[in-house]
């Protein structure tokens, strides 16, 4: 196995295990870590398989919005569940004990040129990892309905 696939098999069971604490602690544990940004419980269907998900993101309040980033620490391809969002993008996210339904839709060019210096602010490895990928990281907006 490749260091990569390592690393990303490595994070993919860390993050099973925050999002499991998150849910089990009613969202009590794990909305805000030391020495970490906040972090939301993104909900989300599979756009293949229809397969309910549960993903935690670092987010930014953006008004009364609430924007993530597709990252992927910088892989070349976008994460799964930004591939889910736009098949399904009526969904749910909870913030610590709050649950908000939401629509997502991944923001404009201006709204990201915008956006960006608040999402590097809450987490600076985002720069990062838009100099490793070629492609243009998408910022998605969850919009409360």
């Amino acid at each position: 196995m490749r260091d990569s696939e390592a690393s990303w098999s490595f994070l993919r069971a860390a993050f099973g295990v925050h999002a499991r604490i998150y849910q089990l602690s009613g969202g009590l544990i794990g909305h805000r870590l030391p020495g970490l940004p906040r972090m939301l419980l993104l909900d989300h269907v599979g756009a293949k398989s229809g397969t309910r998900r549960t993903t935690p993101l670092v987010y930014v309040p953006a008004g009364d919005d609430f924007v993530i980033v597709a990252s992927k620490g910088g892989h070349p391809k976008h994460p799964a569940w930004f591939h889910n969002l736009k098949a399904n993008p009526e969904t749910r996210v909870q913030l610590g004990t709050r649950k908000v339904p939401v629509t997502a839709r991944v923001a404009t060019d201006a709204e990201r040129k915008r956006l960006w210096p608040k999402v590097v602010k809450a987490y600076s490895g985002y720069e990062g990892y838009q100099r490793r990928t070629e492609r243009k990281i998408p910022l998605v907006v969850l919009e409360p309905r």
